[in-house]
Protein backbone atom coordinates (compact mmCIF):
# COMPACT_ATOMS: atom_id res chain seq x y z
CA UNK A 1 0.00 0.00 0.00
CA UNK A 2 1.43 3.47 -0.54
CA UNK A 3 2.43 5.89 2.26
CA UNK A 4 -0.94 7.52 2.96
CA UNK A 5 -1.98 10.91 1.75
CA UNK A 6 -2.80 13.84 3.96
CA UNK A 7 -4.94 16.96 3.37
CA UNK A 8 -3.26 19.85 2.25
CA UNK A 9 -1.85 21.04 5.09
CA UNK A 10 -0.43 18.33 6.76
CA UNK A 11 2.89 16.80 6.16
CA UNK A 12 3.01 13.17 4.59
CA UNK A 13 4.91 10.83 6.94
CA UNK A 14 8.74 10.15 5.49
CA UNK A 15 9.03 6.99 3.58
CA UNK A 16 11.41 5.46 1.29
CA UNK A 17 9.64 5.18 -2.20
CA UNK A 18 9.80 1.64 -4.50
CA UNK A 19 11.01 1.67 -7.53
CA UNK A 20 12.81 -0.64 -9.81
CA UNK A 21 16.29 0.95 -9.38
CA UNK A 22 15.98 0.05 -5.89
CA UNK A 23 15.01 -3.83 -6.16
CA UNK A 24 17.95 -4.05 -8.53
CA UNK A 25 20.57 -2.08 -6.23
CA UNK A 26 20.07 -2.80 -2.96
CA UNK A 27 21.85 -0.53 -0.10
CA UNK A 28 24.01 -2.72 2.10
CA UNK A 29 23.03 -4.76 4.10
CA UNK A 30 23.15 -3.73 8.07
CA UNK A 31 26.22 -5.37 10.12
CA UNK A 32 24.60 -7.09 12.87
CA UNK A 33 25.40 -10.23 15.56
CA UNK A 34 23.92 -13.29 16.72
CA UNK A 35 22.08 -16.02 14.89
CA UNK A 36 19.67 -13.71 13.84
CA UNK A 37 22.35 -11.17 12.39
CA UNK A 38 23.80 -14.08 10.44
CA UNK A 39 20.72 -15.61 9.04
CA UNK A 40 19.64 -12.24 7.54
CA UNK A 41 23.29 -11.44 5.63
CA UNK A 42 23.03 -14.89 4.52
CA UNK A 43 20.00 -14.83 3.26
CA UNK A 44 19.71 -11.73 1.38
CA UNK A 45 22.92 -13.31 -0.62
CA UNK A 46 20.66 -15.17 -2.01
CA UNK A 47 19.39 -13.50 -5.25
CA UNK A 48 16.08 -11.94 -5.25
CA UNK A 49 12.90 -13.80 -4.57
CA UNK A 50 11.51 -13.78 -8.01
CA UNK A 51 14.52 -15.64 -9.21
CA UNK A 52 14.86 -18.15 -5.87
CA UNK A 53 10.95 -18.94 -6.76
CA UNK A 54 12.05 -19.75 -10.48
CA UNK A 55 14.93 -22.04 -9.49
CA UNK A 56 12.41 -23.61 -6.91
CA UNK A 57 10.59 -24.56 -9.62
CA UNK A 58 13.14 -25.98 -11.29
CA UNK A 59 14.31 -28.06 -8.45
CA UNK A 60 10.16 -29.14 -8.62
CA UNK A 61 10.55 -30.36 -12.15
CA UNK A 62 13.65 -32.35 -11.39
CA UNK A 63 12.87 -33.99 -8.63
CA UNK A 64 8.91 -34.68 -9.88
CA UNK A 65 10.86 -36.39 -13.16
CA UNK A 66 13.22 -38.29 -11.12
CA UNK A 67 10.47 -39.92 -8.72
CA UNK A 68 7.66 -40.18 -11.79
CA UNK A 69 10.82 -42.17 -13.38
CA UNK A 70 12.05 -44.70 -10.32
CA UNK A 71 7.98 -45.36 -10.06
CA UNK A 72 7.83 -43.57 -6.32
CA UNK A 73 4.10 -44.29 -5.09
CA UNK A 74 2.54 -43.91 -1.60
CA UNK A 75 -0.73 -45.15 -0.67
CA UNK A 76 -3.35 -43.03 0.97
CA UNK A 77 -6.51 -42.47 2.52
CA UNK A 78 -7.72 -39.01 2.00
CA UNK A 79 -10.55 -36.92 2.44
CA UNK A 80 -12.43 -35.90 -0.65
CA UNK A 81 -16.10 -33.95 -0.74
CA UNK A 82 -17.00 -35.84 2.63
CA UNK A 83 -15.35 -39.28 2.22
CA UNK A 84 -12.19 -40.75 2.85
CA UNK A 85 -11.18 -42.43 -0.21
CA UNK A 86 -7.65 -44.30 -1.01
CA UNK A 87 -5.49 -43.29 -3.63
CA UNK A 88 -2.30 -44.35 -4.76
CA UNK A 89 -0.08 -41.23 -4.74
CA UNK A 90 2.54 -40.71 -7.65
CA UNK A 91 4.84 -37.88 -8.49
CA UNK A 92 3.78 -36.23 -11.59
CA UNK A 93 6.51 -35.67 -13.97
CA UNK A 94 7.41 -32.05 -15.06
CA UNK A 95 10.54 -32.78 -17.37
CA UNK A 96 8.91 -35.20 -19.95
CA UNK A 97 6.17 -34.08 -23.24
CA UNK A 98 3.12 -33.53 -21.01
CA UNK A 99 4.77 -31.67 -17.96
CA UNK A 100 6.64 -29.36 -20.05
CA UNK A 101 3.27 -29.08 -21.80
CA UNK A 102 1.09 -27.90 -18.42
CA UNK A 103 3.95 -25.77 -17.56
CA UNK A 104 3.48 -23.86 -20.65
CA UNK A 105 0.12 -23.87 -20.69
CA UNK A 106 -0.78 -23.60 -17.00
CA UNK A 107 1.75 -20.21 -16.33
CA UNK A 108 -1.63 -17.83 -17.11
CA UNK A 109 -3.98 -19.60 -15.37
CA UNK A 110 -1.39 -20.32 -12.31
CA UNK A 111 -0.89 -16.57 -11.90
CA UNK A 112 -4.85 -16.03 -12.19
CA UNK A 113 -5.11 -18.68 -9.47
CA UNK A 114 -2.58 -17.11 -7.22
CA UNK A 115 -4.99 -16.42 -3.91
CA UNK A 116 -3.44 -13.04 -3.08
CA UNK A 117 -3.19 -11.38 -6.46
CA UNK A 118 -6.57 -10.91 -6.83
CA UNK A 119 -7.67 -10.19 -3.36
CA UNK A 120 -4.81 -7.49 -3.41
CA UNK A 121 -6.16 -5.82 -6.78
CA UNK A 122 -9.52 -5.61 -5.50
CA UNK A 123 -8.85 -4.66 -1.54
CA UNK A 124 -6.74 -1.74 -3.15
CA UNK A 125 -8.92 -0.19 -5.09
CA UNK A 126 -11.36 0.63 -2.03
CA UNK A 127 -8.20 0.83 0.39
CA UNK A 128 -6.12 3.28 -1.94
CA UNK A 129 -9.45 5.85 -2.16
CA UNK A 130 -9.49 5.45 1.77
CA UNK A 131 -5.82 5.87 1.94
CA UNK A 132 -5.40 8.80 -0.87
CA UNK A 133 -7.96 10.79 0.63
CA UNK A 134 -6.45 11.19 4.14
CA UNK A 135 -8.98 8.91 5.86
CA UNK A 136 -7.01 6.23 6.98
CA UNK A 137 -4.33 8.91 8.11
CA UNK A 138 -7.23 10.74 10.11
CA UNK A 139 -8.07 7.44 11.36
CA UNK A 140 -4.40 6.46 12.10
CA UNK A 141 -4.19 10.01 14.25
CA UNK A 142 -7.37 8.71 16.38
CA UNK A 143 -6.47 5.37 17.06
CA UNK A 144 -3.08 6.44 18.36
CA UNK A 145 -4.86 9.43 20.66
CA UNK A 146 -6.96 6.38 22.35
CA UNK A 147 -4.30 3.62 22.37
CA UNK A 148 -1.85 4.48 25.18
CA UNK A 149 1.85 3.66 23.71
CA UNK A 150 3.13 0.87 25.43
CA UNK A 151 -0.45 -0.94 24.41
CA UNK A 152 0.61 -0.83 20.36
CA UNK A 153 2.24 -3.50 19.94
CA UNK A 154 -0.03 -6.02 21.56
CA UNK A 155 -3.21 -3.89 20.18
CA UNK A 156 -1.31 -4.99 16.88
CA UNK A 157 -0.84 -8.51 17.19
CA UNK A 158 -4.15 -8.99 18.76
CA UNK A 159 -5.74 -7.40 15.18
CA UNK A 160 -3.78 -9.79 13.63
CA UNK A 161 -4.88 -12.52 15.57
CA UNK A 162 -8.57 -11.82 15.31
CA UNK A 163 -8.29 -11.11 11.29
CA UNK A 164 -8.67 -14.64 10.44
CA UNK A 165 -12.66 -13.89 10.60
CA UNK A 166 -12.35 -12.08 7.61
CA UNK A 167 -9.92 -14.92 5.91
CA UNK A 168 -7.06 -13.78 4.53
CA UNK A 169 -8.26 -10.30 3.80
CA UNK A 170 -5.51 -9.16 7.16
CA UNK A 171 -2.94 -9.60 4.91
CA UNK A 172 -3.67 -7.07 2.88
CA UNK A 173 -4.92 -4.41 4.93
CA UNK A 174 -3.16 -4.68 8.20
CA UNK A 175 0.98 -4.88 7.39
CA UNK A 176 0.65 -1.41 5.55
CA UNK A 177 -1.17 0.49 8.23
CA UNK A 178 1.30 -0.87 11.03
CA UNK A 179 4.12 0.19 9.61
CA UNK A 180 2.42 3.92 9.39
CA UNK A 181 1.67 3.78 12.73
CA UNK A 182 4.84 2.53 14.05
CA UNK A 183 6.61 4.87 11.85
CA UNK A 184 4.52 7.61 13.12
CA UNK A 185 5.28 7.06 16.86
CA UNK A 186 9.44 7.11 15.80
CA UNK A 187 9.37 3.36 15.81
CA UNK A 188 10.68 1.16 13.17
CA UNK A 189 7.86 0.67 10.20
CA UNK A 190 9.44 -3.15 9.84
CA UNK A 191 8.67 -4.01 13.56
CA UNK A 192 5.30 -3.03 12.99
CA UNK A 193 4.62 -5.10 9.95
CA UNK A 194 6.86 -8.06 11.77
CA UNK A 195 4.06 -7.56 15.05
CA UNK A 196 0.81 -7.49 12.78
CA UNK A 197 2.42 -10.20 10.86
CA UNK A 198 2.94 -12.99 13.49
CA UNK A 199 -0.66 -12.43 14.49
CA UNK A 200 -2.13 -12.81 11.78
CA UNK A 201 0.01 -15.89 10.27
CA UNK A 202 1.19 -17.13 13.60
CA UNK A 203 -2.59 -16.87 15.37
CA UNK A 204 -4.31 -17.99 12.08
CA UNK A 205 -5.39 -20.67 14.47
CA UNK A 206 -6.88 -18.52 16.99
CA UNK A 207 -9.77 -16.15 17.65
CA UNK A 208 -12.31 -15.17 20.44
CA UNK A 209 -14.80 -15.86 17.74
CA UNK A 210 -15.88 -19.31 15.98
CA UNK A 211 -14.50 -18.83 12.46
CA UNK A 212 -14.94 -20.65 8.76
CA UNK A 213 -11.79 -22.29 10.06
CA UNK A 214 -13.40 -24.66 12.48
CA UNK A 215 -16.33 -25.82 10.51
CA UNK A 216 -13.42 -26.90 7.55
CA UNK A 217 -11.42 -28.56 10.10
CA UNK A 218 -14.57 -30.23 11.79
CA UNK A 219 -15.78 -31.20 8.88
CA UNK A 220 -12.46 -33.08 8.20
CA UNK A 221 -12.13 -34.11 11.46
CA UNK A 222 -15.69 -35.88 11.37
CA UNK A 223 -14.81 -37.98 8.34
CA UNK A 224 -11.74 -38.96 9.70
CA UNK A 225 -12.98 -40.11 12.69
CA UNK A 226 -15.48 -42.55 11.15
CA UNK A 227 -12.74 -44.99 10.14
CA UNK A 228 -12.35 -45.53 14.00
CA UNK A 229 -16.44 -45.09 14.94
CA UNK A 230 -19.00 -45.62 12.54
CA UNK A 231 -21.26 -41.52 13.67
CA UNK A 232 -18.96 -39.98 15.08
CA UNK A 233 -19.90 -36.19 15.35
CA UNK A 234 -17.32 -33.83 15.79
CA UNK A 235 -19.09 -29.96 16.77
CA UNK A 236 -17.48 -27.09 15.15
CA UNK A 237 -17.34 -25.45 18.54
CA UNK A 238 -15.20 -28.29 20.09
CA UNK A 239 -12.07 -26.10 19.75
CA UNK A 240 -13.44 -23.02 20.67
CA UNK A 241 -12.13 -22.72 24.96
CA UNK A 242 -8.88 -23.44 23.65
CA UNK A 243 -9.08 -20.96 20.77
CA UNK A 244 -9.66 -18.29 23.29
CA UNK A 245 -7.26 -18.44 25.17
CA UNK A 246 -4.75 -18.96 22.43
CA UNK A 247 -5.81 -15.85 21.27
CA UNK A 248 -4.66 -14.09 24.19
CA UNK A 249 -1.34 -16.59 24.32
CA UNK A 250 -0.27 -15.14 20.99
CA UNK A 251 -0.92 -11.65 21.76
CA UNK A 252 1.41 -12.04 25.14
CA UNK A 253 4.05 -14.05 22.97
CA UNK A 254 4.20 -11.51 19.97
CA UNK A 255 4.25 -8.51 22.93
CA UNK A 256 7.14 -9.93 24.07
CA UNK A 257 9.24 -11.26 21.10
CA UNK A 258 8.75 -7.41 19.51
CA UNK A 259 9.70 -5.67 22.50
CA UNK A 260 12.51 -8.19 23.54
CA UNK A 261 14.10 -9.28 20.20
CA UNK A 262 12.53 -7.88 17.33
CA UNK A 263 12.68 -4.20 17.58
CA UNK A 264 15.97 -3.92 19.70
CA UNK A 265 17.23 -5.47 16.54
CA UNK A 266 16.26 -2.93 14.47
CA UNK A 267 15.94 0.22 17.26
CA UNK A 268 19.85 1.28 16.10
CA UNK A 269 20.00 0.95 12.62
CA UNK A 270 19.38 4.38 10.20
CA UNK A 271 15.73 4.51 8.13
CA UNK A 272 16.99 3.04 4.91
CA UNK A 273 17.69 -0.05 6.28
CA UNK A 274 14.60 -0.17 8.16
CA UNK A 275 15.20 1.61 11.16
CA UNK A 276 13.20 4.21 13.07
CA UNK A 277 13.13 8.11 11.63
CA UNK A 278 15.27 10.04 13.18
CA UNK A 279 14.64 10.73 17.20
CA UNK A 280 14.81 14.38 16.74
CA UNK A 281 12.33 14.99 13.57
CA UNK A 282 9.69 16.21 15.73
CA UNK A 283 7.72 16.76 12.47
CA UNK A 284 7.44 14.20 11.09
CA UNK A 285 5.92 12.76 13.95
CA UNK A 286 4.18 15.71 15.16
CA UNK A 287 1.22 16.08 12.66
CA UNK A 288 0.27 12.55 13.57
CA UNK A 289 -0.94 14.13 17.40
CA UNK A 290 -3.18 16.31 15.92
CA UNK A 291 -6.69 16.24 14.08
CA UNK A 292 -8.20 19.57 12.62
CA UNK A 293 -11.31 20.61 12.05
CA UNK A 294 -11.62 19.28 8.35
CA UNK A 295 -10.39 16.14 9.18
CA UNK A 296 -13.31 15.59 12.13
CA UNK A 297 -15.69 16.90 9.41
CA UNK A 298 -14.27 14.60 6.76
CA UNK A 299 -14.48 11.54 9.71
CA UNK A 300 -18.26 12.01 11.34
CA UNK A 301 -19.67 12.31 7.70
CA UNK A 302 -17.09 9.09 6.69
CA UNK A 303 -18.16 7.58 10.19
CA UNK A 304 -21.90 8.07 9.28
CA UNK A 305 -21.72 6.47 5.72
CA UNK A 306 -19.48 3.38 7.63
CA UNK A 307 -22.25 2.61 9.89
CA UNK A 308 -24.69 2.57 7.09
CA UNK A 309 -22.86 0.42 4.65
CA UNK A 310 -21.78 -1.88 7.58
CA UNK A 311 -26.06 -2.20 8.65
CA UNK A 312 -26.71 -2.67 4.93
CA UNK A 313 -24.08 -5.51 4.77
CA UNK A 314 -25.62 -6.57 8.25
CA UNK A 315 -28.42 -7.06 7.37
CA UNK A 316 -28.01 -9.23 4.11
CA UNK A 317 -26.08 -11.44 6.06
CA UNK A 318 -28.82 -11.49 9.42
CA UNK A 319 -32.07 -11.49 6.87
CA UNK A 320 -33.61 -14.63 5.45
CA UNK A 321 -33.37 -14.49 1.73
CA UNK A 322 -31.01 -11.96 1.48
CA UNK A 323 -27.88 -12.21 -0.76
CA UNK A 324 -25.62 -13.23 1.99
CA UNK A 325 -27.73 -14.99 4.50
CA UNK A 326 -27.33 -19.35 4.97
CA UNK A 327 -24.23 -20.61 3.20
CA UNK A 328 -23.06 -21.42 -0.51
CA UNK A 329 -19.93 -22.97 -2.81
CA UNK A 330 -17.08 -20.23 -3.10
CA UNK A 331 -16.50 -19.57 -6.73
CA UNK A 332 -13.74 -20.83 -8.61
CA UNK A 333 -11.51 -19.28 -11.74
CA UNK A 334 -12.36 -23.17 -12.96
CA UNK A 335 -15.77 -22.87 -13.13
CA UNK A 336 -16.72 -25.93 -10.12
CA UNK A 337 -18.12 -24.80 -7.33
CA UNK A 338 -15.67 -24.38 -4.67
CA UNK A 339 -16.15 -25.25 -0.96
CA UNK A 340 -19.73 -24.51 1.04
CA UNK A 341 -19.32 -22.28 3.74
CA UNK A 342 -20.87 -18.66 4.93
CA UNK A 343 -21.45 -16.81 2.20
CA UNK A 344 -20.30 -13.69 3.61
CA UNK A 345 -16.97 -15.79 4.25
CA UNK A 346 -17.12 -16.70 0.58
CA UNK A 347 -17.60 -12.69 -0.16
CA UNK A 348 -15.21 -10.91 2.64
CA UNK A 349 -13.26 -9.03 -0.15
CA UNK A 350 -16.08 -7.47 -1.97
CA UNK A 351 -18.14 -6.79 1.38
CA UNK A 352 -14.54 -4.92 1.89
CA UNK A 353 -14.38 -3.22 -0.64
CA UNK A 354 -17.78 -1.62 -0.53
CA UNK A 355 -16.99 -0.83 3.61
CA UNK A 356 -13.68 0.95 2.51
CA UNK A 357 -14.52 2.35 -0.60
CA UNK A 358 -17.68 4.22 0.62
CA UNK A 359 -16.35 6.19 3.32
CA UNK A 360 -12.98 7.01 2.09
CA UNK A 361 -15.30 8.62 -1.18
CA UNK A 362 -17.53 10.55 1.51
CA UNK A 363 -14.76 11.41 3.15
CA UNK A 364 -12.43 12.62 -0.04
CA UNK A 365 -15.80 14.79 -0.97
CA UNK A 366 -16.31 16.07 2.33
CA UNK A 367 -12.57 16.96 2.71
CA UNK A 368 -12.49 18.50 -0.98
CA UNK A 369 -10.07 15.96 -2.22
CA UNK A 370 -12.69 14.89 -4.58
CA UNK A 371 -14.16 17.34 -6.57
CA UNK A 372 -14.93 15.10 -10.06
CA UNK A 373 -15.39 11.53 -11.28
CA UNK A 374 -11.56 12.05 -12.63
CA UNK A 375 -10.43 12.40 -9.64
CA UNK A 376 -11.66 8.99 -8.30
CA UNK A 377 -10.42 7.60 -11.39
CA UNK A 378 -6.65 8.82 -10.57
CA UNK A 379 -6.54 7.88 -6.94
CA UNK A 380 -7.43 4.46 -7.74
CA UNK A 381 -4.88 4.21 -11.09
CA UNK A 382 -2.41 5.58 -8.36
CA UNK A 383 -3.07 2.85 -5.93
CA UNK A 384 -2.79 0.46 -8.43
CA UNK A 385 0.85 1.19 -9.92
CA UNK A 386 2.15 0.77 -6.57
CA UNK A 387 1.76 -3.39 -6.87
CA UNK A 388 4.08 -3.55 -9.65
CA UNK A 389 6.32 -5.49 -7.55
CA UNK A 390 3.69 -7.44 -5.59
CA UNK A 391 2.64 -8.43 -9.44
CA UNK A 392 6.42 -9.58 -10.16
CA UNK A 393 6.58 -11.79 -7.47
CA UNK A 394 3.30 -12.84 -7.65
CA UNK A 395 3.75 -14.46 -11.35
CA UNK A 396 6.96 -16.36 -10.34
CA UNK A 397 5.42 -17.47 -6.67
CA UNK A 398 2.49 -19.13 -8.71
CA UNK A 399 4.40 -20.92 -11.22
CA UNK A 400 6.18 -22.52 -8.22
CA UNK A 401 2.97 -23.39 -5.98
CA UNK A 402 1.06 -24.54 -8.66
CA UNK A 403 4.09 -27.19 -9.77
CA UNK A 404 4.64 -28.36 -6.28
CA UNK A 405 0.61 -29.14 -5.83
CA UNK A 406 0.82 -30.40 -9.25
CA UNK A 407 4.05 -32.65 -8.80
CA UNK A 408 2.00 -34.55 -5.86
CA UNK A 409 5.46 -34.59 -4.26
CA UNK A 410 3.95 -32.90 -0.62
CA UNK A 411 1.18 -34.73 -0.14
CA UNK A 412 3.57 -37.75 -0.96
CA UNK A 413 5.66 -36.61 1.66
CA UNK A 414 2.71 -35.75 4.16
CA UNK A 415 1.82 -39.60 4.48
CA UNK A 416 5.09 -40.73 4.10
CA UNK A 417 5.99 -38.98 7.46
CA UNK A 418 2.62 -39.86 8.87
CA UNK A 419 2.76 -43.94 8.88
CA UNK A 420 6.51 -43.19 10.46
CA UNK A 421 5.30 -41.60 13.28
CA UNK A 422 2.54 -44.12 13.66
CA UNK A 423 5.17 -46.52 14.47
CA UNK A 424 6.85 -45.14 17.36
CA UNK A 425 4.86 -45.88 20.14
CA UNK A 426 5.06 -42.88 22.17
CA UNK A 427 3.43 -41.63 25.40
CA UNK A 428 0.12 -39.64 24.80
CA UNK A 429 1.76 -36.42 25.44
CA UNK A 430 5.05 -37.07 23.72
CA UNK A 431 2.99 -38.01 20.31
CA UNK A 432 0.91 -35.15 20.23
CA UNK A 433 4.33 -33.04 20.69
CA UNK A 434 6.05 -35.36 17.96
CA UNK A 435 2.85 -34.79 16.06
CA UNK A 436 2.71 -31.30 16.63
CA UNK A 437 6.93 -30.67 14.67
CA UNK A 438 5.87 -32.77 12.27
CA UNK A 439 3.11 -30.43 11.15
CA UNK A 440 4.89 -27.32 11.51
CA UNK A 441 7.98 -28.72 9.44
CA UNK A 442 5.31 -30.09 6.64
CA UNK A 443 3.53 -26.67 6.53
CA UNK A 444 7.33 -25.51 4.66
CA UNK A 445 5.68 -27.96 1.69
CA UNK A 446 2.17 -27.38 1.91
CA UNK A 447 0.92 -24.07 3.29
CA UNK A 448 -2.66 -24.29 2.90
CA UNK A 449 -4.79 -25.32 6.34
CA UNK A 450 -7.69 -27.52 4.81
CA UNK A 451 -4.77 -29.08 1.77
CA UNK A 452 -2.48 -30.34 4.68
CA UNK A 453 -5.32 -32.13 6.47
CA UNK A 454 -7.31 -33.55 3.79
CA UNK A 455 -4.04 -35.88 3.69
CA UNK A 456 -3.32 -35.73 7.56
CA UNK A 457 -6.20 -36.38 9.00
CA UNK A 458 -7.27 -39.68 7.49
CA UNK A 459 -3.60 -40.74 8.98
CA UNK A 460 -3.27 -39.32 12.44
CA UNK A 461 -7.23 -39.02 13.87
CA UNK A 462 -8.35 -42.53 13.68
CA UNK A 463 -4.75 -43.49 14.78
CA UNK A 464 -4.78 -41.27 17.97
CA UNK A 465 -8.21 -42.49 18.61
CA UNK A 466 -7.78 -46.15 18.64
CA UNK A 467 -3.87 -46.19 19.55
CA UNK A 468 -3.43 -43.78 22.66
CA UNK A 469 -7.10 -42.95 23.44
CA UNK A 470 -6.53 -39.58 21.36
CA UNK A 471 -9.97 -37.43 21.08
CA UNK A 472 -10.50 -36.75 17.51
CA UNK A 473 -10.83 -32.90 19.00
CA UNK A 474 -7.13 -33.01 20.44
CA UNK A 475 -6.09 -34.03 17.21
CA UNK A 476 -7.53 -31.27 15.83
CA UNK A 477 -6.34 -28.68 18.35
CA UNK A 478 -2.69 -29.87 17.96
CA UNK A 479 -3.04 -29.44 13.94
CA UNK A 480 -4.41 -25.99 14.69
CA UNK A 481 -1.65 -24.58 16.37
CA UNK A 482 0.97 -26.56 14.00
CA UNK A 483 -0.63 -25.22 11.26
CA UNK A 484 -0.35 -21.67 12.42
CA UNK A 485 3.50 -21.13 13.43
CA UNK A 486 5.41 -22.06 10.82
CA UNK A 487 3.20 -19.70 8.54
CA UNK A 488 5.38 -16.90 8.86
CA UNK A 489 8.45 -18.35 7.58
CA UNK A 490 7.11 -20.97 5.08
CA UNK A 491 8.45 -19.57 1.38
CA UNK A 492 5.32 -21.46 -0.04
CA UNK A 493 2.67 -19.06 1.79
CA UNK A 494 1.70 -17.28 -1.21
CA UNK A 495 0.98 -13.89 1.34
CA UNK A 496 4.80 -13.60 2.04
CA UNK A 497 5.34 -11.44 -1.11
CA UNK A 498 3.00 -9.16 0.04
CA UNK A 499 4.62 -8.66 3.46
CA UNK A 500 8.03 -8.78 0.91
CA UNK A 501 6.71 -5.59 -0.91
CA UNK A 502 5.03 -4.02 2.05
CA UNK A 503 8.73 -4.22 4.02
CA UNK A 504 10.86 -2.96 0.93
CA UNK A 505 8.83 0.33 0.97
CA UNK A 506 10.33 1.09 3.92
CA UNK A 507 13.87 -1.00 3.73
CA UNK A 508 14.80 -1.33 0.22
CA UNK A 509 17.76 -4.03 0.95
CA UNK A 510 15.18 -6.26 2.27
CA UNK A 511 15.13 -9.81 1.18
CA UNK A 512 13.89 -13.38 2.12
CA UNK A 513 16.77 -13.34 4.32
CA UNK A 514 15.55 -10.37 6.38
CA UNK A 515 12.07 -12.10 6.63
CA UNK A 516 13.39 -15.01 7.97
CA UNK A 517 15.67 -13.62 10.64
CA UNK A 518 12.51 -11.33 11.28
CA UNK A 519 10.13 -13.64 11.77
CA UNK A 520 11.80 -16.72 12.85
CA UNK A 521 11.87 -16.23 16.55
CA UNK A 522 7.63 -15.36 16.31
CA UNK A 523 7.61 -18.25 14.71
CA UNK A 524 9.72 -20.69 17.82
CA UNK A 525 8.15 -18.57 19.89
CA UNK A 526 4.70 -19.13 19.80
CA UNK A 527 5.42 -23.15 18.52
CA UNK A 528 6.87 -23.48 22.42
CA UNK A 529 4.25 -21.36 24.02
CA UNK A 530 1.28 -22.84 22.03
CA UNK A 531 2.50 -26.67 22.22
CA UNK A 532 3.19 -25.79 25.85
CA UNK A 533 -0.33 -24.66 26.41
CA UNK A 534 -1.60 -27.71 24.72
CA UNK A 535 0.13 -29.79 27.29
CA UNK A 536 -0.94 -27.95 30.52
CA UNK A 537 -4.42 -28.43 29.09
CA UNK A 538 -4.49 -31.94 28.56
CA UNK A 539 -3.06 -32.32 32.41
CA UNK A 540 -5.76 -29.72 34.11
CA UNK A 541 -8.12 -32.28 31.75
CA UNK A 542 -10.35 -29.21 30.52
CA UNK A 543 -12.68 -29.97 27.72
CA UNK A 544 -11.08 -27.78 24.78
CA UNK A 545 -14.61 -26.59 23.91
CA UNK A 546 -18.54 -27.26 23.97
CA UNK A 547 -18.63 -31.09 22.78
CA UNK A 548 -15.43 -30.76 22.97
CA UNK A 549 -13.42 -34.06 25.06
CA UNK A 550 -9.17 -34.67 25.32
CA UNK A 551 -9.96 -38.16 25.33
CA UNK A 552 -11.46 -41.44 23.15
CA UNK A 553 -13.56 -42.57 24.32
CA UNK A 554 -14.92 -39.56 26.25
CA UNK A 555 -14.75 -39.66 30.27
Amino acid sequence: MPRCSTIATIPPVPAPTLDPPQLRDPTPEPANGGILGLIERLGNRLPDPWLLFLIGLAIVMVISQIGESARWSVQASVVEGGKTVTRVLQPVGLLDSEGIYWVFSSLIVNMLRFPPLGIVLVGMLAVGVAEKTGLITALLKVMLKVTPAKLLTPALVFVGTMSSLGSDAGYVVLPPIAAVLFLAVGRSPIVGVAAVFAGIAGGFGANLAITGSDAILASFTQTAADFAHQGYRVSATCNWYFSMTATLLVTLVGWGVTAWIVEPRFAARPPELGGPAPAGDHAAHAHMQVVDAVERRGLFWSGLAFLLALGWVVAMILIPGMPLHSTGAAPTLAGTPGAVGPRWINAIVPILFFVFIIPGLVYGVATRQIRSDKDIGRIMADSMAQLAPVIVLAFFAAQFIEAFRYSNLGPMLATAGGRWISTLGLPKGVLLIVFIFFVASLDLLISSMSAKYAFVSPVFVPMFMTGAGISPELTQAAYRLADSCTNVITPVNAYLVIILAVMRRYMPAAGMGTMMALMLPYCIAILISWTALLQVWIWLDIPLGPAGPLHYPSK
